[in-house]
């Protein structure tokens, strides 16, 4: 039986449980949009949960994830990335609009589960990039964020830490935080126990206590392909070395892994949030996945466009021709959702409805069979009354002496790690 919150809770939480920008940009909305706190914390409440963070590459997706949400009456992260959503986006869902997006959605379709919006690998790649996130961040938050990634993996670890720590003062006390160790490589380059207590006992003396910590744990960005995927022991390792520190994990790159696998995960980590983007943008689009959300080939190569899913046949084969006059192939047809996102607006409604609601299958089963993320909602609105306001503060205290780690310090340390960042490249989502 499904378990729900009265009106009074309701009404309570939307009262004292949205964050003050999102209360400024949406006084009059009914959407209880929340900080990505709150949802972690419905998640360790019920235990062995972990609930979608769906990556809202078009409206569809944003569509479909909310209406599953509901369904399962599960609080779950609507979120888009740096290379997704940001400033260079291949999407046109970016990080100023889909605050709009989700809280436009909610209140239409009468949603009324809590739902955070993430700003997800929030990229940090040089000094540069720190100095511009400093403008940057604040206007994210500005536009409706209540959750944000401060990913600077792509450094050596010493920089990752000082980048970290440097753009702390820019990230809210209230909203929610997920830092990373480890890019995102596949099985090069895994993440150790040891770096990931640098980067947690380092934040921790400087008074920063993330939400959670994502890991190269073997997983790779779009559909994964291998059949090993995400290093479900390597994660537990690394989730028990960090327990004192109360950070819970963040899984990337959940399209196509295996049920089994991720239900492996709920059972055996502390993680509580997990990624999804691939998949969800290939359901919209119609095309053959498993159910897994592995993308079909046929013989040749190509994705296989199932008839009646999806988008229209004529609108299909116009995007095919595009993507192979641009030269755009398996994963990189992402690169089709900014040009095309227009073409499938004006789609008839019935098509646009049963892209939404290929997506609203799929994150069902996921939230209800897979992660065990159903009936969360009320304990979200729970934490959230019984905080008495939208920050329940932090999981953890500082327990690291900050004199240890001073930044000459910090760079002694990571001098002396043992770790393998694998092969240079471009492995953004």
């Amino acid at each position: 039986m499904k378990k729900g919150s009265t009106s009074q809770e309701f009404e309570k939480a939307i009262k004292i449980g949205r964050p003050p920008n999102i209360v400024r940009l949406f006084p009059n909305s009914k959407a209880l949009i929340v900080s990505g706190k709150v949802i972690d914390r419905a998640m360790i409440k019920k235990g062995k949960a972990m609930t979608i963070a769906a990556n809202g590459r078009n409206h569809f997706v944003i569509r479909g994830a909310l209406a599953a949400a509901q369904r399962a009456n599960a609080a779950i992260i609507v979120e888009i990335a740096k290379s997704e959503g940001g400033a260079n986006a291949y999407c046109a869902v970016n990080y100023w609009n889909i605050a709009r997006q989700v809280d436009a959605v909610m209140n239409e379709l009468g949603i009324t589960v809590p739902v955070a919006i993430h700003a997800d690998h929030y990229g940090i790649k040089g000094q540069a990039d720190v100095e511009e996130a400093k403008v940057e961040i604040p206007t994210m938050f500005g536009a409706g964020m209540t959750s944000i990634a401060i990913d600077a993996s792509h450094l050596p670890d010493d920089e990752n830490l000082l980048a970290s720590l440097a753009l702390s003062p820019y990230v809210p006390v209230w909203a929610g935080l997920e830092t990373e160790v480890g890019e995102i490589k596949g099985k090069e380059g895994l993440s150790t126990p040891q770096e990931a207590l640098f980067l947690i006992q380092g934040l921790n003396a400087h008074d920063v206590f993330p939400d959670w910590i994502a890991l190269n744990n073997g997983t790779t960005h779009g559909i994964e392909a291998s059949d090993k995927g995400i290093q479900v022991p390597l994660t537990a390792e690394i989730h028990k070395a960090l327990s004192k520190y109360h950070v819970s994990g963040a899984q990337h790159g959940t399209s196509g892994n295996n049920s089994e696998r991720l239900r492996n995960i709920v059972s055996t980590t502390n993680t509580t949030k997990a990624n999804v983007a691939t998949a969800l943008q290939m359901i919209t689009w119609g095309v053959e996945v498993n159910e897994f959300g592995n993308a079909t080939l046929d013989a040749n190569g190509e994705f296989v466009k199932v008839a009646d899913k999806g988008m229209t046949g004529e609108l299909w084969d116009e995007m095919v021709a595009y993507a192979k006059s641009n030269e755009l192939k398996g994963g990189n047809y992402k690169k089709l959702n900014l040009p095309f996102e227009n073409k499938l607006s004006r789609l008839p409604r019935d098509v646009r409805e049963r892209m939404a609601k290929g997506v609203e299958d799929f994150v069902y089963d996921l939230l209800t069979n897979v992660f065990n993320a159903n009936d969360t909602a009320p304990l979200a609105i729970q934490a959230i009354i019984e905080t008495g306001s939208c920050n329940p503060g932090p999981k953890a205290s500082r327990i690291e002496d900050p004199a240890d780690w001073t930044e000459t310090k910090i760079r002694e340390r990571a001098a002396a790690l043992d770790a393998d960042k694998g092969p240079e490249g471009d492995f953004d989502d």
